[in-house]
């Protein structure tokens, strides 16, 4: 018999069930796929100037380098205790020591402030 088919024609719920599964499947492929990491930048503190603390040219806040530095100084000193309220004033001290001396190292400056010992 030519023309006769066992095919059945698909059912409208089976076609949105179907489509759906694709659908689903496929966002799940995209979503796996890994974005691209951002480039990893370093800074060499110990060339980090006044003017770019100040200017705040660098790729993270003057609070994150007074972090860096309190703990490079107490670990310098076997000093493990932090006093969060002389880290604000230690911020707010080199600021304005910076403000005046921009073509010093953040770490001199620190030095000659004398918030390193």
């Amino acid at each position: 018999m030519v023309g006769n088919s066992d095919a059945k024609p698909a059912k409208p719920l089976e076609v949105t069930v179907k489509l759906r599964l694709l659908l689903t499947s496929a966002l799940l492929l995209f979503v796996q796929i890994p974005a691209p990491q951002a480039q990893s930048v370093t800074v060499d503190v110990a060339k980090i100037t006044c003017d770019q603390l100040f200017k705040e040219e660098l790729p993270w806040t003057s609070t994150y380098i007074i972090l860096w530095l309190s703990g490079y100084y107490h670990r310098e000193h076997n000093n493990t205790i932090i006093e969060p309220g002389a880290l604000k004033r230690d911020e707010e001290t080199l600021n304005q020591y910076c403000y005046g001396h921009g073509k010093t190292t953040v770490m001199d400056a620190v030095k000659n402030m004398g918030l390193g010992k």
